[in-house]
């Protein structure tokens, strides 16, 4: 391999919001936010889903709107052939 080309590869924690989930992973990710967890020093990651919340792996519906999309969406279509309820 060639020197000084290739960006530094690094153990980073990623955290999951909507669950409180934490997991490390390496990654070439740049992140200005650290955190210390199990007495370590690392970089920090926010995620909205990962794997331990996404309803393809838990198998449940659930709806995360950190953005306002879902309200949004039912403000301009109404709640007619939502399967959800508000």
């Amino acid at each position: 391999m060639k020197k000084n080309i290739h960006p530094k590869y690094i153990e980073t924690l990623f955290h999951d919001v909507s669950n409180d989930f934490k997991f490390i992973i390496r990654s070439t990710i740049k992140t200005s936010n650290t955190i210390k967890f199990q007495g370590k020093i690392y970089p920090l990651v926010k995620i909205e889903i990962s794997s331990e919340s996404h309803p393809f792996y838990t198998g449940k519906h659930k709806i995360i709107d950190t953005t306002g999309r879902v309200e949004k969406f039912r403000r301009k279509y109404g709640a007619i052939g939502s399967k959800t309820t508000k």
